[in-house]
């Protein structure tokens, strides 16, 4: 059985492509290779900038033989219809089989179809692969009419068995497929001939190329923190950079330089994000003081002063570098610092548009300053420190800072507050009140800092659905999905209760949504706008439990209760439910519910009346019936003030402890009596069972 050895050698490959290309640079030929017949034992794929790899191993040498079946028309079709179907056959009518079917007899032909070399299949896979290769960006040269990333130079492409290797035939746009490569570009640049697989990596490693992406990342890695380790310091983690690192480099060498004094008095997120943006360099910090005090970066080559000449020159570059954001900085700290301080900034932000339905910045900064002030209380902030918050928590988007590194928007803002002698809270709410932007980051849980990142996302909630701008499947293009699950998880995470439709009614009053009769909160609570707009929160709320192992019917039983305003609360309601389900007795009580609310639903269908009080143990024939009675006296003593003060756990509980004496009730009595006393007063209890489960979580919705 052969393997199959392929390169693409080109141009240097964008780093942020490679990985993405060596992957559908697998998928592509071995998807076509199976689809022809070529079945394999494994495949692996590998890139630097500029090559793509892959190997096929234990591959068939040729495509089996196959006989194909094709049903054709009835044999007393009309003759042309026959001629057709021997046409598209490619036989005669002699070699035709004629077979009885329910339908009658139907014509068959067997076509022969024999396999096919190796070498041929692979030619025909991967000239379809690389002139249909899925680049984000492609480009012609000369004047071929082939597509790729960056010119491509040659393919190498051989099949290599224990008796030698074969060159696959194959021309694309004059590049002749061969079994010649070449190694690092300024290290060794001439032409390499390889026999195999192993053979291939071994001279390349020799010829200076690291093939293996993971490979450059450990090396770039490993090599990195044990120079840091050996100054005592330490190397700032960015598994993003060094994916990218990896990926600009065939033969990483690690070199650290110096940063100038003169800057290491920037806030060293500064300095991360200029050295990481401009230059890709690694902050190499201090841990006994936090600086950011040298750095690292990855030279391509060896040189013969050991990469002296190479630091000189990122130096250089990253002084000027630096000197601008120092720059920035100095600017800044003088504005936040003047008498008119950060106000400054935030009253530029009237000139900048926010969305062209919503208002300018300042406009929404306005909002969030009277929704925080409204929220404060709830959540246990003072009401002036968070409107304070949110009126300066957005002043560094007129920052030059910022300008020029937008992603350190709310991280400049808590260094330019803490300079104009703001607040700690306050400062931590310019850094904070975006968070969450994804769903493994930290929520703020700092009271000031919840108010504002509440304020902000309620107000981005309430502000698009008062324009009509809601998501639609797949489309989110003002990441109100993100937004909605930000709230879920500051009030969630933090136990915080809220009722929401006080806080999304300010957030549309403020949008100037009119509400016609709906003059206060309890009247909004029956609008359209507000349940849309809840629905929206509840199906977040459903995915965000869903990733924490709860189910969405449990869910949906805890949301059609009283309160599902309070998310928090909600949650709480759900988790104990779902935990109450996973005992014996929790789950065997859903079965009993379940009969006893068909049962009384069909008998209050069938005699017109509702069953919901008078039940009577004085009317109670058997043991079963008396020992019921007394077992939902006891849950109801218990799950009444257990509700009240939402201790959920202890009312689960107390609701899955009827489980025993539901079951031993319809094992020994007939609920239908023929004593018409008897059996009202046995409906009548029946309803004292679901009224009592039901004030718990709405058990109809539960599956099963």
């Amino acid at each position: 059985m052969p393997d199959l050895l392929i390169e693409l050698f080109s141009e240097e490959i964008p780093a942020r492509m490679q990985a993405r290309a060596a992957d559908d640079l697998k998928k592509l030929v071995t998807n076509g290779l199976v689809d022809a017949g070529l079945t394999y034992a494994s495949a692996a794929a590998f890139s630097t900038p500029r090559r793509l790899t892959l190997t096929v191993e234990g591959m068939l040498d040729a495509s089996p033989s196959l006989v194909e079946e094709r049903k054709g028309p009835k044999a007393d079709a009309p003759e042309k219809a026959i001629e057709g179907f021997l046409r598209g056959a490619g036989l005669t009518r002699d070699q035709l089989e004629e077979r009885d079917t329910p339908k009658g007899k139907i014509l068959f032909a067997m076509i022969n179809k024999p396999g096919r070399p190796a070498a041929e299949i692979v030619a025909e896979v991967l000239e379809t692969t690389i002139r249909n290769f899925p680049w984000p960006k492609s480009m012609r040269w000369g004047s071929g009419s082939l597509r790729w990333v960056r010119p491509l130079h040659s393919i190498l492409c051989i099949l290599s068995a224990e008796d030698g290797a074969q060159t696959v035939p194959l021309t694309i746009d004059g590049i002749t497929a061969g079994d010649t490569t070449r190694g690092h570009r300024f290290l060794a640049p001439d032409t390499i001939t390889v026999s195999s697989f192993d053979d291939y990596s071994a001279k390349l490693k020799r010829a200076f190329v690291v093939l293996d992406p993971a490979e450059r990342r450990d090396t770039i890695w490993n090599d990195a923190t044990n120079m840091a380790f050996a100054n005592g310091l330490e190397v700032v983690e960015d598994a993003g950079l060094l994916a990218e690192v990896a990926g600009l480099v065939e033969y990483p060498v690690v070199l650290m330089g110096q940063i100038g004094d003169d800057f290491l008095g920037l806030p060293p997120e500064v300095l991360q994000t200029s050295m990481k943006e401009h230059q890709k360099f690694f902050s190499v910090r201090n841990p006994k003081t936090g600086r950011i005090e040298r750095f690292v970066t990855v030279a391509n080559r060896t040189t013969a002063d050991d990469g002296a000449t190479i630091l000189a020159g990122n130096e250089k570059v990253l002084s000027a570098r630096l000197s601008d954001a120092k720059f920035f900085w100095e600017n800044d700290l003088r504005i936040a610092q003047s008498e008119a301080g950060m106000q400054t900034w935030v009253d530029r932000l009237s000139n900048v548009t926010f969305h062209n339905k919503l208002g300018t910045q300042a406009e929404l900064i306005s909002r969030m300053e009277a929704l925080a002030g409204e929220l404060a209380p709830m959540v246990g902030a003072d009401a002036e420190e968070a409107r304070a918050a949110a009126r300066f928590a957005k002043a560094d988007l007129s920052s030059e800072m910022v300008y020029e590194f937008p992603e350190l928007q709310g991280l400049m803002g808590s260094y330019y507050a803490k300079a104009a002698g703001k607040s700690d809270a306050i400062a931590a709410a310019a850094q904070d009140h975006y968070a969450p932007l994804g769903p493994s980051d930290d929520v703020p849980t700092a009271p000031v800092s919840i108010a504002v990142a509440l304020a902000e996302k309620i107000d981005k909630l309430t502000g698009f659905w008062a324009i009509d701008e809601k998501p639609t499947g797949s489309k989110d293009p003002f990441a109100l999905r993100r937004a909605a699950l930000g709230v879920i998880r500051i009030l969630v995470e933090n136990d915080v209760s809220l009722d929401l439709s006080v806080a999304l009614y300010s957030g549309l009053k403020l949008h100037g949504v009119e509400f016609g009769d709906a003059s206060d909160e309890q009247d909004f609570a029956n609008l359209d706008t507000k349940v849309n707009l809840v629905s929206f929160l509840h199906d977040r709320l459903k995915v965000y439990l869903k990733d924490q192992g709860t189910r969405h019917d449990i869910i949906d039983a805890c949301i059609a209760m009283d309160g599902n305003d309070d998310l928090t609360l909600l949650v709480k309601r759900a988790k104990a439910l779902s935990e109450t389900l996973k005992t014996d007795d929790g789950e065997n009580l859903i079965q009993g519910f379940k009969r006893a609310n068909n049962i009384l639903s069909q008998a209050e269908d069938a005699d017109g009346v509702e069953y919901s009080f008078g039940a009577d143990i004085k009317f109670a024939e058997t043991e079963e019936e008396r020992a019921l009675f007394a077992a939902l006296d006891t849950a109801e003593a218990q799950i009444k003030p257990a509700m009240e003060a939402q201790d959920f756990g202890t009312a689960m509980s107390a609701m899955a402890s009827l489980r025993g004496p539901i079951d031993a009730f319809f094992d020994a009595v007939q609920v239908n009596s023929d004593n018409a006393t008897v059996r009202r007063n046995r409906l009548n209890l029946l309803s004292r069972i679901r009224t009592i489960c039901s004030s718990v979580a709405d058990l109809t919705k539960i599956d099963g």
